[in-house]
Formats: structure tokens, sequence, C-alpha cells
């Protein structure tokens, strides 16, 4: 199966991918004979791309009428570069939208003025995602189980930028359980820190579920180089859950993780700011946006689409297959307020943030 599953994440990350519809309906839809772009704010072959590409081939059977579809990547400072290009230059007719990651949390801890503010966007849909964590079982004095990550010496950390939210939570596990550490950052996308690892330049990092699933467990863990840890647990600022994508999976989150190295939950000033992130970063992980002021025609026929892909049996077969679950998006006309409420955080917080990474180790 995970052989499979290798296989089908693999052919969806060709750089760009054209998918065609057949004869467009006869009430002019809005999108009729256009071609439609998908901008992936994040490199081929990682966990966004791969299930933006699943989102891509199946979302334009139901988009009423666009000529064909590509999927592009635009990559870069954590996802910003995309985005940016997205508010900046794309074009505002809803025949480019973005399948982003990460950008709950870029705009609430970097509050610097943008040429476009983000919560001018156009926002669609949105996914709670979680995030797997793993680390190399010849870490010292190697890793037979995930307690054993306790006692773990030479640890080094990967990552994707300073302020970036995986950053940032892979930090805060490591401080919080008092692991010494080294810190290796900006890593183009997990691609290349995926490659570090295995070539044991890094021996510690973080994947979400589409990647994990479809090349970490059926490899790395499967040959013995790589332990899983923890995940994410969900998180609404109230209550913790078990995320969709963890469901049935034999796996500790984060707080059991903690109490069951430390022997009490986790608590504290780190563990405050490791809750603000998941109630942002995990409660809407990926976001499907349009450029603002974009028509309403536009909008109202891709949220339509999405909420027809979600009864899909052809996408919920293949997510299956590769992701090892269907996405479950949140839609309709509750997101836009949703999303802009939470692009805030206290000015405490922030500025915590800004000294923890101020501070990171080198």
């Amino acid at each position: 199966m995970w052989t499979h599953m290798r296989m089908g994440a693999m052919a969806l990350a060709a750089s760009a991918v054209a998918f065609s519809l057949g004869t467009a309906r006869a009430d002019e839809p809005y999108f009729r004979g256009k071609r439609i772009t998908v901008l992936i704010n994040y490199a081929a072959g990682g966990p966004t791309d791969i299930e933006g590409r699943l989102f891509a081939k199946h979302v334009v059977k139901h988009l009423e009428g666009p000529a064909s579809l590509i999927v592009q990547n635009m990559d870069g400072a954590g996802g910003l570069i995309g985005t940016n290009f997205l508010g900046e230059i794309a074009p505002k007719d809803g025949t480019t939208f973005g399948y982003f990651t990460g950008q709950i949390w870029r705009s609430i801890n970097d509050p610097a003025p943008r040429r476009v503010e983000f919560k001018s966007y156009e926002f669609i849909a949105y996914q709670p995602g979680t995030t797997i964590y793993f680390a190399r079982t010849d870490i010292k004095p190697g890793l037979r189980s995930a307690q054993d990550f306790g006692r773990a010496e030479n640890v080094i950390s990967g990552g994707l930028g300073v302020d970036n939210a995986k950053d940032l939570l892979l930090r805060l596990g490591l401080d919080m359980l008092g692991l010494k550490y080294k810190y290796v950052t900006s890593y183009r996308g997990s691609q290349a820190a995926r490659l570090a690892l295995q070539q044991n330049e890094i021996n510690y990092y973080a994947e979400s579920p589409p990647s994990y699933r479809s090349l970490i467990e059926p490899s790395l863990v499967k040959t013995g180089e790589v332990i899983p840890l923890y995940y994410d647990p969900g998180y609404d600022g109230e209550t913790f859950r078990t995320p969709r994508q963890m469901e049935g999976v034999d796996m500790m989150s984060f707080p059991q993780f903690y109490e069951s190295i430390k022997g009490v939950p986790p608590s504290g000033p780190l563990w405050d700011v490791y809750r603000t992130i998941i109630a942002a970063n995990g409660a809407m992980q990926r976001l499907i946006v349009m450029p603002p002021n974009v028509p309403k025609e536009a909008s109202e026929a891709l949220t339509r689409a999405i909420q027809a892909l979600e009864k899909d049996p052809d996408y919920a077969s293949e997510t299956d297959k590769v992701l090892g679950y269907q996405p479950d998006f949140v839609t309709g006309p509750v997101v836009n307020e949703r999303v802009r409420r939470q692009l805030t955080i206290p000015t405490g917080t922030r500025e915590f943030l800004a000294n923890y990474v101020k501070n990171a180790p080198r």
C-alpha cells in the first residue's frame, strides 16, 4: 500500500500539470473557456504540493466551465513570495487562486506593512492540520522508543526560516523538553530539509501528514533510520482534540509525549506560546485564497466547486490512498470572518516571539 502511496506522491510532484475539462455548461458559467492557475506557495514534492495537486486534479471537474487548469509552484521566504505574488501581481478576475500553507501565522507574527494587506485577500476555504515530528534513530544514545528522545544528545533541528511556525514549534518542543540542540534553518522547502536529514546534516524535523505518510514512513521509518515522536494536537484555543489526519494512528500528541517523559503535563510561558501557534496555524493550516477584490461570481463558483469536491468519490479514494485521509475543508460565507479574526495575537506574545526568534541558536 505504501509503495502505491509513494508512487502517487512522486507522480504529483511535477512542476506544472494541466487538467482539461469537456464541454462547458450552456448557462455561461463564470469560468467558461478560462485557464485557471492554482498557485502553491511551497516547492514541488513537499506536503503542500502533494495535497494541492490532488486538490487541483479533482476540483477542476467541479469548476463549471474552465478550459484548463495548471498548477504553479512559487516557493521562497517561508511561503511569502507566492502569497505576495497572488495579492500584488496575479490577475484579479479569480483565474488565479492560492493553495497556501503557513500564511495565517506569518501574517500574525510579522505585522510589518505590506503592499497588500493579507486581511484584504478573499478567503475561500481552510483546512485544519497537524505536523508529525520525528528523529534519526542514531542520535546518541540511540533511539529505540519515542521516550528515548528525552535523553537525546547532539540534536540538530532543521527548519525553513527562523520565524516560520514549523521552526518555532520544533524549537519550542526541544526547549520545553530541556534538550540541548543546534538549529539549521532556511531550507527552501521540506524536500531540501528531508534530504539534509537523510544525509545526517540534521537529525530532527517535522512534516505534515501528506509527505510523512507517503515519503517518510514507507522509507525512513520502515528501514529504521527514523523514529516518529509525536504530533501537534488540534486546538481551538480552549479544547484539545485529535486531528482528523491522526484518527486511529498509534502515536502520541505533544502533551502526551511531554508527560510520558517529564511525568507532568506541559505548562509555563513556552507552552502558552506553543498553544497560541497551533490555535492559529493548525486550525487553518491550509488556506484556499483568492486575490483581494475578485468578482463575487468567481469566489462563489470556487466555493461551490469545493463543496462538490468533498462529495467526490474519486477524490476521496485517491486522497485516502496517497495521504491516508480525505482533507476536510471549511468553506462558505463564514470563512472570511473566521480567518480575519485569527489574524491577531496579544502584543505580549508577539514581543516574546520577537525575542525568541532573535535569540535562536545557531
